[in-house]
């Protein structure tokens, strides 16, 4: 009997996040924490800017270094970014959330400009979220199968 329940329990726990609005994917989450990161942030390279745009459909992050914009998405379960790069080439990265939605991590998956895997381009970028106000960004760049990293701490500007 009590595994009858629970095979019942679970078919209806899976229809329920099946319908829209009910049981939001770690995706859904980690775009709503990156939505609460609207506004500038104050790092060592500038001012960055996060911006709500495309009807709400779309994050912008805009960096004053080089003039990098990155982009970010949902499709469908997936959370997506694309970097516009200095490098003249535009990586796209699918996010993990962590359990906590404190960290966001983006790994490459694929993108355009490139000349096959050995091109040099972002790789990877771990958005931490400290608190309300501090977020860490770390960015890997991939060239020549080396990778360098970058890690930028940034505050909130009033």
């Amino acid at each position: 009997m009590k595994t009858r329940i629970s095979i019942t329990l679970a078919v209806a726990l899976v229809l329920a996040c099946a319908a829209p609005g009910w049981c939001a994917s770690d995706s859904a989450s980690g775009f709503n924490t990156l939505k609460g990161l609207a506004g500038q942030w104050e790092g060592k390279s500038g001012t960055i800017t996060w911006k709500l745009v495309s009807g709400g459909s779309a994050m912008m992050e805009e960096m004053p270094h080089e003039s990098m914009v990155s982009m970010y998405h949902l499709d469908d379960n997936r959370l997506l970014m694309t970097h516009y790069c200095a490098a003249q080439n535009q990586p796209r990265m699918a996010a993990e959330v962590s359990a906590d939605g404190k960290t966001i991590t983006f790994n490459f998956i694929d993108g355009t400009n490139l000349t096959g895997t050995h091109k040099a381009h972002m790789h990877n970028m771990v958005l931490t979220i400290v608190d309300q106000n501090h977020i860490t960004e770390k960015w890997t760049f991939l060239a020549d199968g080396k990778e360098q990293t970058e890690t930028f701490q940034m505050t909130r500007k009033p």
